[in-house]
């Protein structure tokens, strides 16, 4: 079964198609994939790469482009689907996806011609990548941004606030942290920020500029990325509370789904939770 694309689509509807390729790419790949972190992130990179990021998909390399730093790697998924849909490949290219000889494996693999701006495989490492980054552009006195999403599972690890506490005193204005605080990691419950210590705290406490955004809406993240570009003498992060899993309700808040293989009998009932109206039963593909 294949999934009928449509074109010109709405931000909801550009979410929804994004989740189905997710979903779809995961069933084809015939491997366990992290789907659980891959469909949290969808409407914070889709606000980013729709209506925020500097960037040009059929120019890749432009040397004016604000960059984008998947630190939580092992959800590249998600990122490829929001690339593929922005037009820096094709469905096909896509359709690779843990095949031989592809370029894209389970984390990323530096290639800016396609998009991807950071190799990543440890966790906790985007952050201070980023915070390079950023520096350079300040002291070439470029007008340009950096975006590094991170899980909250990630911020356990320490050199995620070497790095915080980095920026912060080198003022890094242009630097942008998207935390993807869905509560829940590889083993588990995140339990280190839970009660009392608050996440959002912590990076507060570090000294960035935090805002707090339901990480599923769309108007909300997209004040918060506003807000980001408006302060220019300390790094902001972008706390979003999201549901790992989003979208398909089986898997919503199910830690089972963190890294999982999609059978055909599941793929049927993700197809049917998204809502598609128009299924095709084929092996071909269908853009």
């Amino acid at each position: 079964m294949e999934i009928i694309r449509t074109a010109n689509l709405s931000f909801s509807a550009s979410c929804l198609e994004t989740r189905r390729l997710i979903i779809e790419t995961a069933f084809k790949c015939g491997q366990a994939t992290h789907i659980g972190g891959s469909l949290s992130m969808v409407e914070l990179l889709t606000t980013l790469y729709s209506e925020v990021l500097a960037h040009r998909p059929h120019e890749p390399e432009w040397a004016d482009r604000d960059i984008f730093i998947l630190s939580k790697g092992h959800s590249f998924l998600g990122h490829l689907a929001v690339l593929q849909q922005q037009g820096y490949f094709s469905a096909e290219k896509l359709g690779t996806y843990l095949t031989n000889g592809s370029d894209f494996i389970a984390h990323p693999v530096k290639k800016p011609a396609l998009g991807v701006e950071s190799s990543n495989g440890s966790l906790g490492q985007g952050l201070s990548f980023g915070m390079g980054m950023a520096l350079g552009m300040r002291r070439r006195r470029q007008d340009r941004r950096v975006y590094v999403m991170m899980g909250d599972g990630e911020c356990n690890e320490g050199s995620v606030w070497e790095s915080a506490a980095t920026a912060c005193e080198l003022a890094l204005g242009n630097l942008t942290a998207i935390v993807d605080e869905n509560g829940l990691r590889n083993d588990g419950p995140n339990t280190t920020y839970a009660g009392r210590v608050v996440l959002a705290n912590v990076w507060r406490a570090f000294g960035w500029n935090v805002v707090e955004v339901d990480g599923h809406d769309h108007e909300a993240i997209l004040a918060a990325f506003h807000e980001a570009r408006g302060k220019t003498e300390v790094p902001t992060a972008i706390v979003a509370h999201t549901v790992k899993g989003k979208g398909v309700p089986f898997m919503e808040n199910n830690n089972d789904w963190h890294h999982n293989r999609i059978t055909a009998n599941v793929f049927e009932e993700c197809v049917k939770a998204l809502g598609s109206e128009k299924t095709i039963a084929s092996g071909e593909t269908h853009a």
